[in-house]
């Protein structure tokens, strides 16, 4: 049976667990295969690991809440709605919340990397609490292996639904952290020399595959739609002009996830706060260097849609320094404590929020609010309408995060 997904959201709970039977990925679509885990069954695995668990790091926890309700955010279409305004300011806060076009970083291109940094973050922290339950390797293992298939199964899922036919791509997160979760865990307990260089060498050889890709009309590296990302999107897909999101991101955005575990074995090491502190930003600022030193000096320029190796970089220190500011914050000077609660709340059932959204949940929502936002608010015209929609909808997701919470019930892989 697959239990908890603490390897993937690094929370405890003694409380009411929903689990998949069988390790059958269809469980959470077929009620009939779940099962419920109440109180009274957890309180003796409660009483073994509460007095021994690695101590929690709030910033952690808060970090994937905040990512995740970020991208429930762009499920209700509110990002979309304030790019339509007239005012300069509004209009640039939803700029910064979509995508770039293609040569450049918005804000909303670094949403992606915190969310699979902040799963290596909390591998380190997952393993430890197993040790300390006394699973051996192997049990420990086998659940890793387990967990990246669902993940895969449910990010494939994804797609099937979506297109109505059987799509394997790896462009979405799920997908893609089937695999950089599944090599960061691998390798864990390698030296921190290995684990960097092993990065560098993925994005060395992803980098020069693009630059030197020899197949005629797809050897422009950083042009869209004739680079190498571009050829394997219509060889899997079976078409001649695929995504324009490549598939191969998975190969780039692996640095993501396994630096992320590098930071998580750090804010576990016994080492003072402000020595953490000071490497985190060291770390973050050295890659932010190479990112943008690689871009401006026309290297290698930051495209976020075919994961350019100046992007990893750069997305990847504002993530670190994202991260070290939210540990001094919360963590070291014991700040916004309670405000943090909120988005812990949507991180506890990041993976169920996801997939509810993902598959169109957020338009139900959106069909029982919007005839109320017209009722009391058509005065202000349907641009207010449609922003007064959406932020009653991501309120509606934020709010079944908050009956799972409140329940203690917490759906997870």
């Amino acid at each position: 049976m697959v239990k908890m997904n603490k390897m993937l959201l690094g929370w405890n709970t003694t409380t009411k667990i929903i689990q998949i039977k069988n390790y059958n990925p269809f469980g959470f679509f077929f009620p009939s295969l779940i099962s419920i885990k109440t109180q009274k069954n957890m309180n003796a695995d409660a009483k073994t690991v509460s007095s021994s668990l690695p101590g929690r790091i709030t910033s952690v926890d808060f970090f994937r809440g905040f990512t995740m309700f970020m991208l429930a955010g762009e499920a209700t279409r509110l990002y979309s709605h304030l790019r339509k305004f007239d005012n300069s300011v509004i209009h640039f806060i939803g700029t910064q919340l979509n995508h770039h076009e293609w040569h450049g970083m918005y804000f909303w291109d670094l949403i992606q990397p915190f969310f699979m940094f902040i799963v290596g973050v909390a591998i380190p922290f997952a393993v430890a609490n197993r040790i300390k339950k006394g699973q051996t390797n192997k049990e420990i293992t086998l659940h890793a292996l387990k967990r990246s298939f669902l993940l895969l199964f449910f990010g494939w899922a994804l797609y099937f639904i979506d297109a109505g036919s059987l799509v394997f791509r790896f462009q979405n997160v799920l997908a893609q952290l089937s695999v950089t979760y599944l090599v960061a865990f691998l390798i864990m307990n390698k030296s921190f020399k290995f684990q960097l260089i092993f990065t560098l060498v993925l994005l060395v050889l992803i980098d020069l595959a693009y630059r030197f890709f020899p197949v005629e009309g797809f050897n422009n590296p950083w042009v869209n739609f004739e680079n190498l990302g571009a050829w394997v999107n219509n060889k899997i897909e079976g078409v001649d002009k695929a995504s324009t999101w490549a598939t191969l991101n998975v190969v780039s955005t692996t640095a993501h996830t396994v630096w992320g575990a590098l930071c998580g074995k750090l804010l576990m090491s016994d080492k003072p706060a402000m020595n953490k502190i000071r490497t985190l930003i060291i770390a973050g600022v050295s890659a932010l260097i190479v990112g943008y030193s690689l871009d401006l000096l026309n290297i290698t320029p930051i495209i976020k849609k075919i994961a350019t190796v100046s992007f990893v970089f750069a997305s990847g220190g504002w993530t670190i320094l994202a991260l070290c500011f939210c540990y001094w914050l919360i963590d070291v000077k014991k700040l916004f404590l309670n405000g943090s609660r909120f988005f812990i709340i949507v991180g506890m059932n990041c993976i169920f929020i996801y997939l509810f959204f993902e598959v169109g949940s957020a338009n139900l929502i959106s069909r029982i609010v919007n005839p109320f936002s017209k009722l009391f608010f058509s005065w202000g015209g349907e641009l207010a309408v449609g922003v007064i929609t959406s932020l009653g909808v991501w309120a509606g997701l934020w709010y079944l995060c908050y009956w799972l919470y409140k329940n203690r019930l917490f759906i997870k892989i």
